[in-house]
């Protein structure tokens, strides 16, 4: 049919412009292709140059109403704003667990289609409440000249994905855009094959503070740790650390200079858990510490419980094209209880009691409050005193006032 109108509509025009026995000659060549009689023939020559109005197709009724929208948005909250895939491998144990506490009062209509929702439809439906995310950051790391020769470098791509236990490490600075004095660091560690993480704020970056935040982290992992990679900043590159990772019988490696990518886990953890959750602001009294160490210990919950991931299992590059294919999304507490070898089955129930009495909305609450506390204070504070402007003195006005005393 497709072919039959676009033979017709390149023969209407040569119709219109020719004689009756042109006209008779096309009618002829038009029937012996299509296998249409003489008259139908004529009639469509001539409607193929009629400009038709297109009516626009009434658009489908949704298929998620807005009880269905409502609940999402909630959801998503609850999470943390996460993308469409990860929400999407969230909602099988999300809602059931969100109505077994009250949080989520819907019916049994409402919850089926919410866990029948496709990825592609949660980032569409949630665009509008995405744009309003605005992301920036900044770096505060200054290379550590020592030990650079006795520390082996490694890349994001040798590392044992296989095996839970290596962990990248990083420091998030909490200057708010003024970086003169002393302000809080947070310290992120980060392991490799399970995407567990525990998070540590410290009030500076000095090295005895970073290591201690980094024993009291690696002691609440669920499994013990065997490797630690850091970047090049003097805060780990620096004896103590090195001296402590050899008493502990730990892998101490580093990144590239100058290459962020290596330490690719962490640095998303920086911004997911981090800066997603507590902003950009400057924290640098003790109150704000020990606000920012207070929400770790619940964001930890929701991070490493609740926030599936997914890793990357291969790339290929074709062209100008990059092809990435990665494993079906799920939380750290889901992989180390799939963990084969590694965690023990002792700590393995542990985990499991520990995760069933979990009420994601109200960890969410809690941290919220938090947040908004700590926003309180920071915005309550007095600003940082400046030195008033100064003109030094020329010569001639110095020898005067020296006159006049």
């Amino acid at each position: 049919m497709g072919q039959r109108k676009a033979v017709t509509k390149a023969m209407a025009t040569r119709y219109a412009r020719s004689s009756r026995a042109g006209k008779k000659t096309i009618l002829d060549e038009l029937c012996a292709l299509t296998g249409w009689h003489r008259s139908h023939a004529r009639k469509v020559l001539k409607q193929a140059l009629v400009l038709r109005e297109v009516q626009a197709r009434p658009p489908r009724p949704p298929l998620y109403g807005e009880a269905v929208i409502t609940a999402l948005r909630f959801c998503w909250a609850v999470q943390g704003t996460p993308c469409g895939r990860l929400l999407a491998a969230a909602l099988p144990d999300l809602v059931p667990r969100l109505r077994r506490h009250g949080e989520l009062e819907i019916d049994e209509s409402t919850a089926e289609a919410l866990l029948r929702i496709s990825s592609a439809t949660i980032d569409r439906r949630l665009k509008a409440d995405r744009a309003k995310l605005d992301p920036r950051g900044r770096s505060h790391t200054k290379p550590g000249t020592l030990l650079k020769d006795s520390i082996p470098m490694r890349t994001w791509a040798e590392w044992d994905d296989n095996r839970p236990g290596f962990v990248e490490i990083d420091l998030v600075g909490h200057e708010g855009g003024n970086n003169h004095g002393e302000f809080c660091f947070t310290l992120d560690i980060t392991d490799i094959a399970t995407g567990w993480t525990e998070t540590r704020s410290v009030r500076n970056k000095a090295q005895k503070w970073v290591l201690a935040a980094i024993q009291d982290a690696v002691a609440a992992f669920p499994f013990p740790v065997l490797g630690v990679d850091s970047d090049n900043g003097s805060e780990f590159i620096n004896w103590e650390l090195f001296r402590w990772c050899e008493e502990q019988k730990l892998t101490f490696t580093r990144s590239r200079s100058g290459n962020k990518n290596d330490g690719a886990h962490v640095e998303q953890k920086n911004w997911h858990v981090v800066r997603q959750t507590v902003g950009y602001h400057r924290y640098d009294t003790p109150v704000e510490l020990e606000l920012l160490n207070r929400i770790w210990l619940l964001q930890s919950l929701l991070t490493n419980h609740f926030a599936p991931q997914q890793k990357l299992v291969s790339k290929e590059r074709r062209g100008a094209k990059v092809i990435k294919k990665y494993d079906t999304p799920a939380t750290p507490y889901q992989r180390v209880i799939n963990d084969i070898g590694t965690v023990r089955k002792s700590t393995k129930a542990k985990l499991a009691r520990q995760n069933t009495p979990l009420n994601p909305a109200a960890l969410q609450r809690q941290v919220q409050a938090l947040t908004a506390e700590l926003l309180t204070v920071t915005t309550s504070k007095q600003g940082p005193k400046t030195k008033p402007a100064t003109r030094a003195l020329s010569n001639d006005s110095t020898k005067e006032s020296t006159r006049a005393s």
